[in-house]
Protein backbone atom coordinates (compact mmCIF):
# COMPACT_ATOMS: atom_id res chain seq x y z
CA UNK A 1 0.00 0.00 0.00
CA UNK A 2 1.55 3.49 -0.86
CA UNK A 3 1.36 5.60 1.81
CA UNK A 4 -0.55 9.05 1.13
CA UNK A 5 1.21 12.43 1.69
CA UNK A 6 -0.75 15.12 3.45
CA UNK A 7 0.43 19.06 3.45
CA UNK A 8 0.15 21.62 6.25
CA UNK A 9 0.16 24.97 4.20
CA UNK A 10 0.10 28.47 4.58
CA UNK A 11 -1.49 31.23 1.99
CA UNK A 12 -1.06 34.78 2.02
CA UNK A 13 -2.44 37.80 0.70
CA UNK A 14 0.98 39.40 0.11
CA UNK A 15 4.29 39.88 1.88
CA UNK A 16 3.21 39.79 5.50
CA UNK A 17 -0.20 39.97 4.66
CA UNK A 18 -3.10 38.06 5.73
CA UNK A 19 -2.26 34.47 6.40
CA UNK A 20 -4.57 31.32 6.17
CA UNK A 21 -3.09 28.31 7.61
CA UNK A 22 -4.56 24.83 6.03
CA UNK A 23 -4.33 20.95 5.64
CA UNK A 24 -4.92 18.95 2.28
CA UNK A 25 -3.74 15.13 0.93
CA UNK A 26 -3.63 17.12 -2.22
CA UNK A 27 -1.86 20.12 -2.47
CA UNK A 28 -1.80 21.42 -6.17
CA UNK A 29 -5.68 20.62 -5.81
CA UNK A 30 -6.43 22.58 -2.82
CA UNK A 31 -4.32 25.34 -3.94
CA UNK A 32 -5.97 25.77 -7.14
CA UNK A 33 -9.78 25.98 -5.31
CA UNK A 34 -8.17 29.32 -3.12
CA UNK A 35 -6.59 30.50 -6.13
CA UNK A 36 -9.86 30.52 -8.03
CA UNK A 37 -12.45 31.50 -5.56
CA UNK A 38 -14.20 28.07 -6.15
CA UNK A 39 -14.90 27.74 -2.35
CA UNK A 40 -17.05 30.24 -0.43
CA UNK A 41 -14.26 31.07 2.21
CA UNK A 42 -11.84 33.22 4.56
CA UNK A 43 -9.40 32.83 1.16
CA UNK A 44 -11.88 34.32 -0.90
CA UNK A 45 -13.10 36.63 1.19
CA UNK A 46 -9.51 38.22 2.20
CA UNK A 47 -7.57 37.61 -1.23
CA UNK A 48 -5.39 35.27 0.21
CA UNK A 49 -3.95 33.62 -3.10
CA UNK A 50 -0.72 32.74 -2.38
CA UNK A 51 0.92 29.80 -1.46
CA UNK A 52 3.81 30.70 0.61
CA UNK A 53 4.93 27.58 2.88
CA UNK A 54 4.11 23.96 3.11
CA UNK A 55 5.06 20.90 4.86
CA UNK A 56 4.37 16.99 3.71
CA UNK A 57 4.05 13.96 6.05
CA UNK A 58 2.51 10.87 5.25
CA UNK A 59 0.48 10.41 8.51
CA UNK A 60 -2.75 12.07 9.02
CA UNK A 61 -2.52 12.66 12.81
CA UNK A 62 0.74 14.14 12.62
CA UNK A 63 -0.40 16.98 9.62
CA UNK A 64 -3.39 17.82 11.98
CA UNK A 65 -1.53 18.33 15.04
CA UNK A 66 0.97 20.52 12.89
CA UNK A 67 -2.07 22.13 11.92
CA UNK A 68 -3.34 22.84 15.36
CA UNK A 69 0.10 23.89 16.64
CA UNK A 70 0.84 26.76 13.48
CA UNK A 71 -2.54 28.36 13.68
CA UNK A 72 -2.33 28.93 17.88
CA UNK A 73 1.73 29.73 16.70
CA UNK A 74 1.95 34.32 17.23
CA UNK A 75 2.36 36.22 14.19
CA UNK A 76 6.03 36.80 14.47
CA UNK A 77 6.00 33.36 14.94
CA UNK A 78 4.47 32.38 11.76
CA UNK A 79 6.17 34.65 9.76
CA UNK A 80 9.74 33.53 10.77
CA UNK A 81 8.88 30.33 9.68
CA UNK A 82 7.70 31.34 6.07
CA UNK A 83 10.89 33.84 5.71
CA UNK A 84 13.00 30.64 6.49
CA UNK A 85 12.16 28.87 4.14
CA UNK A 86 10.83 31.29 1.34
CA UNK A 87 12.45 34.62 2.05
CA UNK A 88 11.36 36.14 -0.93
CA UNK A 89 7.51 34.87 -0.10
CA UNK A 90 7.72 33.74 -3.74
CA UNK A 91 4.33 31.90 -4.40
CA UNK A 92 5.51 27.88 -4.21
CA UNK A 93 2.29 26.56 -6.69
CA UNK A 94 3.82 27.30 -9.65
CA UNK A 95 6.62 25.02 -8.84
CA UNK A 96 4.41 22.44 -7.67
CA UNK A 97 2.47 22.53 -11.05
CA UNK A 98 6.09 22.60 -13.32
Amino acid sequence: MVPNNYFVYVLASKKNGTLYIGITDDLIKRVYEHKNNLVDSFTKKYNVHQLVYYETTNDIQSAIIREKQLKKWNRKWKLELIEKENPEWEDLYDDLIK
